[in-house]
């Protein structure tokens, strides 16, 4: 079924306006006239004339071509904490843009409208226009999201080059469905990673919902991302109502994470809320996100959030020595910060794995506050 699903979406250059876009990087030419893309561990193998299932990157003069190059279809400023990311440049704020496209086709996907959008549309810019778009609006970084960033890593990583020249750094929101010649590319530019798991990464969510026939390309790039680069990497797992909630996935995830990432890796339990075409679901139940971050704990990881769950007291950053809270927060605004200038935690002196520090934090809350039980 899902060589069927690619066969069906690659469709002919002629059905839209492509003239715009530039040669891709990552791309091998095959015996039989076909271009293999190596962006994504889908790896089309794209006849000329046609385009990969991304929508993006397709076949001209058998030369890959990534036709959204430079074509940006959102951007707005958002809190790091919002992708979401918590022990990376925390308080910062981040300049987030797209292109149209995707190598996934999630029933779920609350950005769907850019996503699944298969005429290459947005507004024309230079790397170095988001990097100033990036300084201009006050951000600190630049977040490639709202559809899978590895699509048009070519433009993101020629952006990500000239962010790092202004000391802006560069984040990709990731499914992680990549491949050794991405994470290669991403170690050129790529500061910061998260990677969104769905349903914990479980064989039969995957491919109802998303498309992909299991996670395993996703487990292999992160060993990629932890063998061959220095990116931070945090770790996201959206759980679904009934179909992607699954306490036994849950618990190899969190061990796989432990064992291969470190037990100092955060990982973010994100609360579903009906979207796309997937309207008749509920928004998942705060229990089931709290018996998840119960394994995630049982498995020995010490930072586990909820996510989604704006006041909700596993939003918070623990000591694992003392488990007073480090870092208080509400949603994605920071409330308390109750770390030193080295974020050793100051009622215990424990060490925490964050980098960086929030330029002004207000701290009237500075006080003991217990771990949530």
């Amino acid at each position: 079924m899902f060589y069927k699903i690619v066969k069906l979406i690659i469709v002919s250059l002629e059905q839209e306006n492509h003239s715009s876009g530039k040669e891709a990087e990552l791309f091998q030419t095959l015996p039989n006239g076909r271009v293999k893309c190596t962006a994504c561990a889908r790896l089309c193998e794209i006849p000329e004339g046609k385009i990969g299932l991304c929508g993006i990157r397709g076949v001209s003069n058998s030369k890959l071509q990534l036709f959204a190059y430079g074509r940006v279809i959102a951007g707005n400023i958002d809190p790091i904490e919002k992708k979401p990311v918590t022990h990376y440049r925390p308080g910062t704020n981040i300049f987030s843009i797209a292109t149209t496209g995707c190598n996934w086709l999630c029933k779920y996907c609350q950005n769907h409208d850019i996503s699944q959008r298969r005429k290459i549309e947005g507004l024309e810019m230079t790397p170095q226009e988001v990097v100033e778009s990036a300084i201009n609006q006050g951000s600190q970084g630049i977040a490639y999201t709202y559809n899978e960033p590895s699509i048009f890593i070519e433009f993101a990583k020629d952006c990500g080059v000239e962010a790092h020249k202004r000391d802006i750094f560069n984040i990709f929101v990731s499914n992680g469905y990549d491949t050794s010649e991405s994470v290669d590319m991403m170690g050129k530019f790529l500061d910061c990673i998260t990677v969104d798991f769905k349903g914990s990464g479980k064989e039969e969510f995957v491919r109802r919902y998303i498309g992909i026939p299991n996670s395993d390309p996703i487990f292999q790039t992160l060993k990629n991302i932890r063998d061959k680069t220095k990116i931070h990497t945090e770790i996201t797992d959206l759980i679904v109502p009934d179909v992607g909630d699954d306490l036994e996935s849950a618990r190899k995830l969190c061990k796989f994470v432990y064992d291969e990432l470190g037990p100092s890796t955060p990982i973010h339990f994100l609360r579903f809320h009906p979207d796309f075409k997937m309207m008749e679901f509920n928004s998942t139940p705060i229990e089931t996100l709290e018996k998840h971050h119960k394994i995630a704990k049982e498995q020995g990881l010490l930072y586990a959030y909820i996510g989604n769950v704006p006041g909700h007291p596993l939003e918070h950053t623990y000591c694992p020595e003392c488990k007073n809270i480090a870092i208080q927060r509400y949603g994605f605004a920071i409330e308390s910060w109750n770390l030193d200038k080295n974020n050793s935690c100051i009622y215990c002196n424990y060490p925490l794995p964050i980098l960086g520090q929030p330029q002004s934090i207000k701290n009237k809350y500075r006080k003991k506050l217990r771990f949530f039980q």
